[in-house]
């Protein structure tokens, strides 16, 4: 396993453990660098990230954000990315809607701030059992979307958060969406 951090919202990380959702929709961070975003890896760790305004910004009722510990970060889930594309048509991006938590006015800001299109990536997501508590510390903060983590504890065992065919049928409707074969979207 890669020792790699992606960092998303808390509520999006719990979505993905939960299989509400399969797929990561990103702009980039302010501090990507020249290249700008890309899903450079194919194997992350779902770094969460807090902040109370995204409970306003998906379409989970109720939405709560998971508790966070003092001085530290939990590492709960490992995330295989199986396909990836970028998308400049706003009813693809809006086709995704149902394989996301994201309020539709977050959706399209992301789309169109800095010109129109959006990195879209299909991801087969694990638990870690036992989760991970890494010290949270500096260089784990700022705008950018991947941080570089310690080894992960080598007694971690991955549990896929959907069963194969579960995960299949979905990927296949993500496919669909995007207008993409399987060949065009490999990573």
């Amino acid at each position: 396993m890669q020792s790699v951090g992606f960092k998303e919202w808390a509520l999006v990380c719990e979505a993905l453990g939960r299989g509400e959702q399969t797929c990561l929709l990103r702009k980039g961070g302010i501090a990507e660098g020249r290249e700008g975003f890309g899903f450079r890896h194919s194997e992350f760790f779902l770094f969460p990230t807090f902040f109370h305004e995204q409970i306003a910004k998906v379409r989970t009722p109720g939405a709560r954000i998971p508790a966070a510990f003092e001085g530290e970060i939990e590492i709960r889930l490992f995330a295989k990315l199986e396909a990836q594309r970028e998308i400049t048509s706003w009813p693809m991006a809006a086709a995704l809607e149902p394989f996301h938590i994201l309020a539709e006015p977050v959706v399209r800001e992301r789309f169109e701030y800095k010109g129109a299109g959006l990195h879209v990536a299909l991801v087969r997501v694990f638990r870690l059992e036992p989760t991970w508590r890494l010290t949270d510390k500096p260089a784990y903060g700022g705008c950018r979307s991947w941080v570089e983590l310690p080894e992960c504890p080598a007694r971690t065992v991955l549990q896929p958060v959907l069963t194969d065919d579960e995960h299949e049928a979905r990927a296949k409707q993500i496919r669909a969406a995007c207008h993409c074969s399987r060949a065009m979207a490999r990573s």
